[in-house]
Parts: C-alpha cells; structure tokens; sequence
C-alpha cells in the first residue's frame, strides 16, 4: 500500500494520510458494490488494504455530490457520485478525483490483474469509463 500511497501523494501532490484515506474509501466503495469474489482478489493482491478502509472516514457527509449520490440510490452511478462526494469532503477537486482513479486502478492492475479488475469494473454501472 505504501507504493500506491506514493503514487498518489506524486501524482496529485496530497498529503499521504489523505492519499490513505482516498485510497480506503475507494476500496470501501468497491467492497459494497462489487461482488464478493472479485473484490476479495483485489484485497488479497494489495497488502495493507484493509488498513487503509479502516483509516477512511465514515460515509457521513460528502457535500453536494454526496447529497446527489444519496438521492440517486446506493448503487452504479449514484454510488460514483456518493463516492466523489466523499472524495471532496477530503478535499480533492474532480481533476484529483480522476487522477485518485488512474493511479489506484493502474495500481490494482499490476497487483491483482487486468482480468480480475476489469471483471469488477464491468459490475458496477458507469465505473468502467474510469478504467
């Protein structure tokens, strides 16, 4: 996790308890919509990161796109924008957001894949776009 860390305090110029916890509340998203076994390939290839879920904040707040995200339902694309809300409550613009992605799913490719994160991307509506 480490690794993945550093690639996303580079690449967006965060601080790395943010990137942490940007991180965990990716794979906390991930974790409610994809399903079981796939997403248990992603945790096993990515050491530490079920510590990482459990530094992310609670899914309380979120700003407007979580509000939106509410609205929508729990699932697909009112999931994403629930989970960009989060991602702003941290501080993150869109533009860091879409960078958050490129890194961590680059990242889980090269650990868990291309398969098996394609395979999770295509069961949650609209996040194969980010991939």
């Amino acid at each position: 996790m480490d690794e993945l860390i550093a690639r996303v305090t580079g690449a967006l110029g965060i601080d790395a308890g943010v990137a942490q916890q940007a991180i965990g509340l990716v794979l906390s998203f991930l974790q409610k919509q994809a399903p079981e076994a796939e997403f248990g390939k992603i945790i096993e290839a990515l050491p530490g990161a079920q510590d990482a879920m459990d530094v992310a904040p609670s899914e309380a707040g979120g700003g407007l796109m979580g509000a939106l995200g509410g609205l929508m339902g729990g699932g697909g694309a009112g999931g994403l924008m629930g989970l960009a809300g989060q991602l702003q409550g941290l501080g993150l613009g869109m533009t860091d957001i879409q960078g958050l992605g490129e890194q961590f799913f680059t990242y889980a490719k090269e650990q868990a894949g291309e398969e098996t994160v394609q395979q999770v991307a295509s069961k949650i509506p609209g996040l194969d776009r980010f991939i």
